[in-house]
């Protein structure tokens, strides 16, 4: 059973900055995928950034120049670190993992901006 371990969640005020990590474990394989998801209270779900096998890196239009994701294959670990955080970041911020044999999602920490 894969599980995944998130943390780095928490208050921070406009233009301040978290990191974000999740680490997975429980599979005989290395994700071919892993990405950060957040939801905000009554809206969808919707993708931040992700990170595919071939180090394949996407984000979402609303963060570019502001998150960075990254990933320690050793540890099979995905990070966010956000910087400028704006209170529109205010969410529940979810890892997802792909695997050839599945996918697992993190229990959510969540993240909020507020001065």
């Amino acid at each position: 059973q894969v599980q995944l371990v998130e943390s780095g969640g928490g208050l921070v005020q406009p233009g301040g900055s978290l990191r974000l990590s999740c680490a997975a474990s429980g599979s005989a394989f290395s994700p071919d995928y892993m990405g950060w998801y957040r939801q905000a209270p009554g809206k969808q779900r919707e993708m931040v950034a992700s990170l595919s096998r071939g180090d394949s890196i996407d984000y979402a239009d609303a963060v570019k120049g502001r998150f960075t994701i990254s990933r320690d294959n050793a540890k099979d670990t995905v990070y966010l670190q956000m910087n400028s955080l704006k209170p529109e970041d205010t969410a529940v911020y979810y890892c997802h993992v792909l695997y050839p044999t599945g996918s697992s999602w993190g229990q959510g920490t969540q993240v909020t901006v507020s001065s």
